[in-house]
């Protein structure tokens, strides 16, 4: 049995009825679920998890779920190889919370296959990542192939910004060792019919702007003309960061040139895609992105900065709407930074833009709540180069595709710092319409088997390389 029919014969007979118990734990990050170690869902998340991983029959296997007071667990686990070096696998078991909009016969945790789709939440992100981390290693020993010494981090802290897993790191360190090379199936494709490789993400600046224009809300017919709106003045706070518009971010403190090397791999990416660039959105009718240049989309939605507004309060529902100019409008701001810019120092910028000269004396607040920076891969090897396309081409039948990712991963910045020669393959099953975060969530079930087959093969040039 070669290894894509092997990664196949354990979908069928044991992951796929994994996942599906898999999904219908509630299991969200700390940020939704600020009670999650009484409410339980994480420890049966973990011991799900940690339960299966025990049973693998992987030579050397050594599974541990380590705690520390107060933190979210982490299951590591360790596996001798062929060669001393070091290979570190990631993933993550914590969850986004429901949100609405879900297909009227499909749910958050109700787990439902339908078309090679795997729906509810968490499938793609993450919950199919341990599974894959695992059965590539266990295909490559079936099939009489060396590997590298591999190391395996579930954390489950990543939805709610990673905060645990530094601490976790620390007290890990000798057991981790000095990995030459990191695989985090956390990430996107931009279809599904070939690899993709993450060659950067985005940073984000979040936070809470608040105008205050009054003390209390008054009639609407005897101030309006006299008091500004609180959300007139927010508007103008606005337009300090992008253009109105457009969406282009103007300020200068949150530019970043892109790579001459990042601008050919958007290009190339583009061109593959084609329209799937925007079309993959569910527009409304009518509807079209913010260019047609192709080009330029990758790259708005890659490297370059973006402001949203994820949030507001002091604005009723409509049905209780009177004639009234609100006292106060508050909104949440989240500015997606370039790979390469410093979050701490964008979000320090943002605080000052905002706050700086307040139109008619209104009282103006920005509170920053979520800073973290964004990461540029480092130039690949030549063995991995030649191992990623030939992967793909071998289980995709389409050579490998490189193009950044518009979110964030913190770990990544987090572990190119730990572990600065380290080489990365980043990749994941996130795809058209996978929606994460979003209702209707899935987890593409071809695309999971030949990811996990490209890693296996991945991991074995990993360890010829190595060794020669």
């Amino acid at each position: 049995m070669d290894i894509a029919e092997f990664v196949a014969e354990r979908w069928d007979n044991d992951i796929l009825g994994q996942l599906f118990d898999y999904v219908r734990i509630p299991n969200k990050s700390p940020a939704f679920d600020p009670d999650w170690e009484a409410n339980g869902y994480m420890e049966e998340a973990v011991r799900l998890i940690s339960e299966w991983c025990r049973a693998q029959p992987i030579d050397g296997l050594e599974v541990e779920v380590v705690r520390l007071p107060g933190r979210t667990p982490l299951i590591f686990m360790e596996i001798p190889g062929t060669s001393e070096r070091t290979v570190l696998l990631y993933g993550h078991l914590d969850k986004q919370p429901e949100m609405t909009g879900w297909r009227e016969d499909l749910g958050p945790w109700k787990p439902v296959v339908e078309d090679d789709r795997l729906y509810g939440r968490g499938s793609a992100d993450d919950g199919y990542s341990t599974f894959a981390s695992l059965t590539a290693i266990r295909a490559l020993q079936e099939a009489g192939i060396g590997h590298s010494r591999a190391v395996v981090v579930i954390e489950a802290c990543e939805e709610s910004g990673s905060f645990d897993l530094p601490f976790y790191l620390d007290l890990l360190a000798d057991r981790i060792g000095a990995p030459d090379l990191v695989v985090c199936l956390d990430s996107g494709c931009g279809n599904y019919k070939q690899l993709w490789l993450t060659t950067s993400l985005r940073g984000m600046a979040a936070g809470t702007l608040t105008v205050d224009v009054l003390d209390e809300g008054v009639h609407s017919g005897d101030a309006s003309g006299v008091v500004p709106s609180s959300f007139r003045i927010l508007r103008q706070l606005l337009s300090r960061i992008d253009e109105a518009d457009t969406g282009v971010v103007t300020a200068a403190e949150f530019q970043a040139p892109v790579p001459a090397e990042r601008a050919s791999q958007a290009a190339r990416a583009a061109q593959v895609l084609g329209d799937q660039v925007y079309a993959k959105f569910p527009f409304v009718e009518g509807m079209s992105p913010v260019t047609t240049d192709l080009t330029e989309l990758v790259l708005n939605r890659t490297w370059r900065a973006a402001l949203s507004v994820t949030g507001a309060s002091g604005l009723p529902e409509l049905s209780s709407a009177g004639n009234v100019l609100r006292p106060s409008t508050s909104v949440k701001l989240s500015l997606r930074l370039p790979p390469t810019l410093d979050a701490d120092a964008a979000s320090d910028a943002l605080k000052r833009l905002l706050e700086a000269d307040p139109p008619y004396g209104a009282n103006v607040s920005f509170e920053p709540q979520t800073a973290g920076s964004g990461w540029d891969a480092p130039p690949l090897p030549e063995w991995l180069s030649a191992a990623l396309d030939a992967a793909s081409e071998r289980y995709f039948g389409a050579g490998v595709v490189y193009m950044g990712e518009g979110g964030s991963i913190p770990l990544m910045g987090l572990l190119s710092e730990k572990f600065p020669g380290a080489q990365f393959l980043i990749t994941g099953v996130l795809g058209p319409q996978s929606n994460a975060h979003g209702p209707n969530e899935f987890l593409h079930i071809p695309t999971f088997k030949k990811v996990t087959a490209c890693v296996a093969d991945v991991l074995a040039a990993h360890q010829r390389a190595t060794n020669t």
